[in-house]
């Protein structure tokens, strides 16, 4: 059983309620879409055949417990699920970013999910799988990243139509280098709008030419 792995490296989380924290990050290769502001384009097609020994053996190096499975699209790949499988066997604590385009319900219960709901101005919102927030749970995460105005408006509709407030955590997050932050800080203050502000910590670390390894 293989996966076509991008890249793993070990780092600090740079989004969601774990922001801040050492992680190895699983990247895996491909993707489904192609999201107008996407920064990791580089996983679209490069990757290295790698079996799930291989990339185990490969995270032990790390003293870390917290591992993040990404890409790309990383439930393109049928191994995906067995990986995390595995890696909960081995007490690891699983996140995973999936994109929300692919269904999210044979993800292994002890995964946290991280579910990024396309807003319009990502010009991939009409994938969205608006199924997969019946499988959302409470300790999951849904995150909307925000490029302007309609894109908020847009989140708050969701936001209020799928009540997704009493479901799980929710995310807003600025379009990188597209809309000061500021911005979406009073909207949601101006709202009352209860939901947690993030920026990608990750890019206010490293040069944007690095990937945080």
């Amino acid at each position: 059983m293989r996966l076509k792995i991008n890249e793993i490296y070990y780092s600090i989380q740079g989004e969601s309620s774990y922001s801040g924290l050492p992680c190895i990050f699983i990247r895996l290769t491909y993707c489904n879409l192609r999201c107008s502001y996407c920064d990791t384009e580089y996983a679209f097609y490069d990757g290295k055949d790698m079996s799930i020994s291989q990339i185990l053996k490969k995270i032990q190096r790390y003293d870390c417990n917290l591992v993040l499975v990404t890409g790309g699209e990383p439930l393109l790949q049928d191994s995906c699920i067995p990986l995390i499988d595995e890696l909960i066997k081995q007490n690891y604590n699983v996140l995973i970013e999936t994109s929300g385009a692919i269904s999210i319900k044979k993800i292994p219960k002890k995964t946290k999910v991280i579910l990024d709901l396309k807003c319009p101005s990502s010009d991939m919102s009409d994938k969205n799988l608006w199924s997969n927030i019946n499988h959302i749970k409470k300790n999951d995460e849904i995150k909307f990243v925000i490029g302007n105005k309609i894109d908020y408006n847009w989140s708050k509709k969701i936001i209020k139509k799928y009540n997704l407030l009493n479901k799980c955590k929710v995310l807003f997050s600025p379009t990188y280098k597209k809309i000061k932050s500021e911005k979406i800080v009073n909207w949601i203050l101006k709202d009352n709008l209860k939901v947690r502000f993030q920026i990608q910590l990750h890019k206010y670390i490293w040069p944007s030419e690095q990937r945080g390894v």
